[in-house]
């Protein structure tokens, strides 16, 4: 899987030498609100396990684009380092999962009327990092993940705005245990879903 990811950004890299003598290349950043999926935790000795969603939390991401013009269609490739975060309720606890990942979207577009233009595209994901407050937490159980980008844009000259879904296409858990302090153990599925807000710039 990990070198399947470092060929998904070899590609990334020649494709944004194809962008510099086409339609170009810049830099991208902005907001994102995550949502994790299930936690699965055992309170002490009980019998029942408890279930829980996550809340969605304000995350942010930085990168890297290349893009291609293709008459009404465009290839626009992305290397971005993305940090997320959302909670869930332990135990009667509020405690944060925190995740960052290195994120490759391959998102194919179609230029619409005049800026507006609409994509979509697969994202290929490695995880830096996995850490859920106040617990020992074991990893994932994937590094690599493969997820979906699809959105919406405006160009405005060099300066481009979009709005973007992500989700990852399966589970990814991750085991945790409580410290000495928190009596509870249990498994917390670190798949992203998300709202991602971006900014980037053409240089």
């Amino acid at each position: 899987m990990k070198k399947t990811f470092l060929l998904v950004v070899l590609a990334f890299c020649g494709l944004i030498a194809v962008a510099q003598k086409g339609s170009g290349f810049g830099i991208k950043g902005g907001l994102n609100y995550n949502q994790n999926g299930d936690l699965i935790a055992s309170v002490g000795n009980a019998a029942a396990d408890v279930v829980e969603g996550s809340s969605g939390k304000i995350g942010y991401h930085v990168g890297l684009f290349g893009k291609i013009e293709l008459a009404k269609i465009y290839i626009r490739p992305e290397a971005i380092y993305t940090s997320t975060s959302s909670s869930y309720e332990v135990d009667g606890t509020s405690t944060d999962l925190k995740i960052t990942k290195i994120d490759v979207p391959v998102l194919v577009g179609i230029n619409l009327i005049g800026p507006l233009h609409v994509f979509a595209g697969p994202a290929f994901q490695y995880q830096v990092e996995n850490d859920l407050e106040g617990f020992s937490i074991n990893g994932a159980e994937k590094d690599f993940t493969v997820g979906l980008h699809a959105g919406i844009g405006v160009n405005l000259g060099r300066l481009g705005l979009d709005v973007r879904y992500e989700r990852g296409f399966s589970n990814n858990e991750a085991d945790f245990i409580g410290t000495n302090v928190t009596n509870v153990d249990g498994r917390v599925d670190s798949r992203p879903s998300q709202i991602i807000f971006g900014l980037s710039l053409k240089i």
